[in-house]
């Protein structure tokens, strides 16, 4: 997904055509791409043509409000416009895969939103940024189950003939103690235990005030609220995980309880569903998205993850979607999550318009 610096990308000269933007947007951050409109459908992944690509922070309206969210939006659709040297008059089709994006009502305000922000006759698709995860993983074939572990949690699974089911991804009022916020504020928690008198002692306090620059675990209160922000508590997983390598007991439990809460949460999407089959051993794909899961750590999250879900599903196939050394993010998942929307379908009946009215 690279060379489009300022909209000088091999592509950038096809965006006379129209353009299509996909939104990936979650609790840490949301990337949008901008793909043209006039170009037949690439022969793979990685071959995709993209005109530029933009990057701004949380856009989960449950996290930072609605107002705000809706402006990291708008900031960054304008901002990958910009680069790609056109605007929104030549926006065709968005994407906007969102976390935070629960319930039909949520999605029918974001519709309505982004009508008013381009306005015309260009095609509109909202979605929980579960399901780009998903399609992220199978090549845009919306079939299995998904488990996002990043600064939140969520389940999400969709039979072959569309039914879908959920677990976890309610926030961390609700209890998504397997996301990186739920591993962090556990963490959080334990040292002021600690330092009360209520809990084990735990090298977290040690660790976690040398990560803060703070003196003591009581400037944790100040600190703690000084930012509503999930995204900057989840931010402390790596602190957890290092103390748990290093043996600590506390940050041991922590993370095997998050390890039970997010395989329990697939476990349930997975019966609901019934995607391992009537006997319970069939093959079914989980894609496994999220800081929480990646690395190849002493302490594997993702690897316990897999192995207590194989216990009860021995036929679960994890996949891990690829992801750009040069970007930093899935090389195809904007792709995947166009062609499984059905924008791609609608990006190839424009292209075969044109080549019939060309001939």
């Amino acid at each position: 997904m690279g060379g489009y610096e300022n909209g000088d990308s091999p592509a950038a000269a096809a965006w006379e055509g129209g353009v299509i933007l996909g939104v990936d947007g979650g609790t840490t951050s949301t990337v949008c791409v901008c793909l043209p409109a006039a170009m037949p459908p690439p022969e793979a992944p990685g071959s995709v043509a993209v005109l530029s690509r933009a990057i701004a922070g949380c856009s989960n309206r449950n996290s930072v409000g609605e107002n705000a969210a809706l402006e990291t939006l708008e900031q960054v659709m304008m901002q990958a416009l910009t680069t790609a040297n056109t605007d929104r008059s030549a926006v065709v089709a968005v994407c906007l895969s969102v976390s935070g994006v629960n319930h039909p009502s949520d999605q029918q305000r974001m519709l309505d939103w982004i009508c008013n922000l381009f306005p015309g006759n260009a095609k509109f698709y909202v979605e929980n940024d579960a399901v780009a995860a998903l399609a992220s993983g199978t090549m845009g074939k919306l079939h299995g189950c998904v488990l996002i572990a990043g600064t939140g949690s969520i389940a999400y699974g969709v039979t072959e003939d569309g039914k879908v089911a959920r677990a976890a991804g309610a926030g961390p009022v609700l209890g998504d103690w397997g996301s990186g916020y739920g591993i962090a504020a556990q963490a959080l928690t334990a040292v002021i235990k600690a330092h009360d008198g209520r809990g084990p002692q735990t090298n977290l306090t040690r660790d976690i005030i040398r990560k803060l620059e703070i003196s003591s675990p009581d400037e944790l209160i100040g600190w703690a609220y000084a930012d509503p922000s999930w995204a900057r508590i989840a931010a402390l997983v790596p602190v957890v995980v290092s103390a748990a390598e290093d043996g600590d007991k506390v940050a041991n439990t922590i993370l095997h309880d998050a390890v039970q809460e997010l395989a329990e949460s697939v476990v349930a999407v997975v019966r609901r569903l019934t995607l391992c089959g009537e006997d319970g051993k069939d093959q079914f794909p989980l894609v496994l998205v999220g800081g929480v899961l990646e690395g190849n750590k002493k302490w594997d999250i993702s690897g316990e993850v897999i192995k207590c879900i194989s216990k009860v599903f021995p036929g679960v196939c994890p996949i891990r979607p690829e992801v750009s050394m040069r970007t930093n993010i899935r090389c195809y998942e904007i792709f995947a999550i166009l062609w499984g929307l059905n924008i791609l379908r609608l990006w190839t009946v424009w292209w075969n318009l044109q080549l019939v009215r060309r001939c």
